[in-house]
């Protein structure tokens, strides 16, 4: 398929319900809802995707903002799948732009359903709904809880960025731990002799995790910060709170990164004469394993749109999202797409990405994401060897070898 020829005819049926989308992202942006409370977005984008001919499963994996959205055209066939991302982070909001990313994939629904309906195109779209990215692990219960992939031929998401847009570089598996030490309350100027100081572990551990740094291995990280360090400065503390997070795309990596750390909060224990504790903080999540093919395919439309400045899908992304876990389940990328013009920048999470989340630029560039992906998702569709050549990538077999 030509994307020159296909891409006009999906983003025209797009801009035909310009209104519903950019309104749906625009009053999602406008009610921030964080992990697993995104009742008024989840129903925005559900009420949309039944307008457009849709079946839908919502609440759906044991989830109430999780959804499932299905059409099938002819006998069925392949399957392509779109993410669904419209929770927002605590505080700050959509500072993520996670009210472009779910929209984004419900144009890219829609215009693909059209093109099916008017060209006889068979086979079937999903839509997932996916709750809780921002550390909630939507996607990863999702899989367990439904087996939410099975029988999916590719899944795609794109994720707004600043100024560029590009293929999926990948990103960081994540472990979250919480540590907890307890000692013993006394008055800090009366008898500090009396107490154990839980406040002097977490220093020691922090003081311990950034000597550390020199020489743990340039794959990893870890970082994190105390959350309870005491309530009175008269007071020594007898139980204090920090929460820690190791990455790496290495399984291995983060194994032996929580090996050290666990010596170090017994070490800190040790030295204070407190007792410690480490539990799990949220759901781990796998790092990406981008499908080359995918990539080739999404930059290939991307250019053809001729409004996204596109840059190649080279270097590394150090955070950590939930569609790792997709992204080992069946083949699958995590794109990312221009929301500001060419030369501005400003990093994820902050004020100013919150403000460009809701920008007359941003939702163009949205829409013609949805675009994109509906292209993407109808070369799956239409073609057996291309979805055998990313079958092959997703198993690390080279081209030749037997799917």
């Amino acid at each position: 398929m030509d994307p020159k020829t296909i891409l006009p005819e999906l983003r025209a049926a797009i801009e035909t319900e310009r209104l519903p989308l950019v309104e749906t992202s625009r009053t999602i942006w406008s009610n921030p809802e964080v992990a697993f409370t995104e009742f008024k977005a989840s129903k925005l984008l559900v009420e949309l995707l039944k307008r457009y001919g849709f079946t839908v499963e919502y609440p759906y994996a044991g989830m109430e903002t999780a959804f499932r959205a299905e059409y099938t055209h002819g006998n069925g066939g392949a399957t392509f799948a779109l993410a669904a991302e419209y929770d927002a982070l605590p505080g700050i909001g959509h500072a993520c732009g996670h009210n472009l990313i779910g929209t984004a994939s419900v144009a890219a629904a829609y215009a693909a359903k059209t093109y099916m309906d008017k060209h006889g195109v068979d086979g079937r779209i999903v839509v997932l709904g996916t709750p809780g990215e921002e550390g909630g692990g939507g996607k990863v219960l999702m899989l367990r809880n439904a087996d939410c992939l099975k029988g999916v031929d590719a899944v795609m998401m794109s994720h707004g960025g600043a100024d560029r847009t590009r293929g999926d570089i990948g990103s960081t598996g994540i472990r979250r731990y919480d540590v907890i030490f307890h000692g013993k309350a006394s008055h800090a100027a009366g008898s500090p002799e009396k107490g154990i100081n839980a406040l002097d572990a977490q220093i020691l551990l922090f003081n311990a995790i950034g000597l550390y740094r020199q020489q743990m291995n340039r794959d990893a990280l870890i970082h994190g910060v105390i959350i309870e360090g005491g309530e009175a400065a008269n007071v020594i503390p007898d139980r204090t709170l920090s929460r820690v997070y190791i990455r790496s795309k290495q399984e291995k990596l983060i194994d032996e990164v929580y090996a050290r750390f666990a010596k170090m909060v017994e070490g800190a224990a040790l030295m204070t004469g407190c007792t410690s504790e480490i539990e799990q903080y949220s759901i781990p999540y796998k790092s990406r394993k981008p499908n080359r093919v995918l990539n080739r395919i999404f930059e290939a439309a991307a250019r053809a749109m001729g409004t996204m400045n596109v840059i190649p899908a080279v270097g590394e992304a150090r955070g950590s999202s939930d569609f790792g876990d997709f992204s080992h389940a069946a083949p699958g990328i995590h794109a990312c797409f221009a929301i500001a013009p060419p030369g501005t920048s400003f990093p994820g999470h902050s004020e100013a990405k919150k403000a460009h989340a809701n920008t007359d630029f941003a939702y163009d560039r949205m829409l013609d994401t949805g675009a994109i992906m509906a292209y993407c998702a109808l070369e799956v569709l239409t073609d057996a060897e291309l979805r055998a050549e990313i079958r092959r990538d997703f198993e690390g077999k080279t081209p030749g070898q037997n799917a």
